[in-house]
C-alpha cells in the first residue's frame, strides 16, 4: 500500500490559527506530515501533531532558541526501504550546490526534503531526489506551495502543489 507524505516549511507562523485551512487540511490528509522548519513558534509545531497522523519536523534559522532545543535540526527516516532527510540548511548563504545537503545526514539518503529557500525544487542529482516545498505562506505574486510525496512499493513520487494563489 502507499504511504502519502505532504510536505510544508517556512510557514512563518506564531499562531496555528494562521496557518491557512488548504495546508491544514493536506496534513491531516497524509501518512506522514512533515514541516521543514521555519515555524516561528512551538504553537504551531503543537497545532500540526494535533491535525496530522504522523509528524516529522525540523527546526530553521527563523525558529527561536526554545524551539531550536526542542526539536531537531536533521531528521532522518525511512518509509518502503527509502531513506529520506529532512533538513532547513540555516547555513546556506548564497545559492550552493545542493549535493552540499547530503552533509547534513550521516548516513547516505535517497531523498534530501529541505526548506529555507521559499523556491519549489523537485530534482534529481546524483542519484538522489532534491525536494523543497517553497513557502507555506501565499504573498505578492508567490502562493503557498506543498509536496505532494508518495512512496509506493520503494518507488517516489514527488508533485508540487499550490495550495494558496498568489495574492
Amino acid at each position: 500500500m502507499a504511504t502519502r507524505i505532504v510536505v510544508v516549511s517556512d510557514t512563518h507562523c506564531r499562531k496555528w490559527e494562521e496557518v491557512h485551512p488548504s495546508i491544514k487540511s493536506e496534513l491531516a490528509s497524509a501518512d506522514i506530515a512533515i514541516h521543514c522548519g521555519d515555524f516561528t513558534t512551538m504553537a504551531v509545531v503543537d497545532g500540526m501533531r494535533t491535525v496530522a497522523k504522523q509528524v516529522v519536523v525540523v527546526h530553521g534559522n527563523s525558529d527561536p532558541p526554545e524551539l531550536r532545543q526542542a526539536i531537531p535540526y536533521v531528521e532522518l527516516l525511512e518509509v518502503e526501504g527509502v531513506r529520506i532527510g529532512v533538513t532547513h540548511p540555516a547555513w546556506g548563504g548564497p545559492e550552493f550546490p545542493l549535493e552540499e545537503l547530503l552533509q547534513d545526514f550521516p548516513e547516505g539518503v535517497d531523498v534530501v526534503i529541505f526548506g529555507h529557500f521559499h523556491e519549489t525544487i523537485n530534482e534529481r542529482r546524483n542519484g538522489a531526489l532534491f525536494l523543497n516545498p517553497g513557502q507555506g505562506y501565499a504573498s505578492f505574486m508567490v502562493p503557498a506551495t506543498v509536496i505532494e510525496m508518495t512512496v509506493d512499493s520503494g518507488n517516489v513520487s514527488a508533485e508540487i502543489k499550490v495550495v494558496v494563489p498568489a495574492t
